[in-house]
């Protein structure tokens, strides 16, 4: 199998309360090392849910550890949600790896008081 193309980070987050796609909601990609977090990328949904282009891709593409972030509280409010102070959900750390070059896929299914992710295609 070759390697044409390179990896990519791909995401896009459904809101599963409304059953439609979770536009406008922030989401931060870390890449982790040992104790250390460092940014790299704060990206927006777009009215599909998704961003728009791979959150990493070609010679920005490494394998490692990473961790996204998604605002859900934020992105809650917005929508006219009621929540408790503090929120059941607000910031939601997906914390997964990278082994090898190839299609990550990282989606999230977000409702006020629950959330799923999988390895998506």
């Amino acid at each position: 199998m070759g390697n044409e193309g390179g990896g990519r980070l791909t995401t896009h987050v459904l809101d599963t309360a409304l059953g439609r796609p979770a536009a406008g909601l922030t989401i931060t990609l870390f890449r982790i090392e040992g104790e250390s977090r460092t940014h790299v990328k704060k990206v927006c949904t777009n009215a599909d849910g998704r961003v728009d282009g791979p959150l990493l891709a070609g010679n920005d593409f490494r394998a490692g550890v990473y961790e996204l972030v998604f605002s859900a509280g934020a992105y809650l409010k917005a929508q006219g949600c009621t929540l408790a102070e503090p929120p059941f959900l607000d910031e939601i750390p997906i914390r997964f790896g990278m082994a090898e070059h190839g299609h990550y896929h990282v989606p999230l299914l977000l409702s006020p008081y629950g959330y799923s992710t999988y390895r998506g295609s």
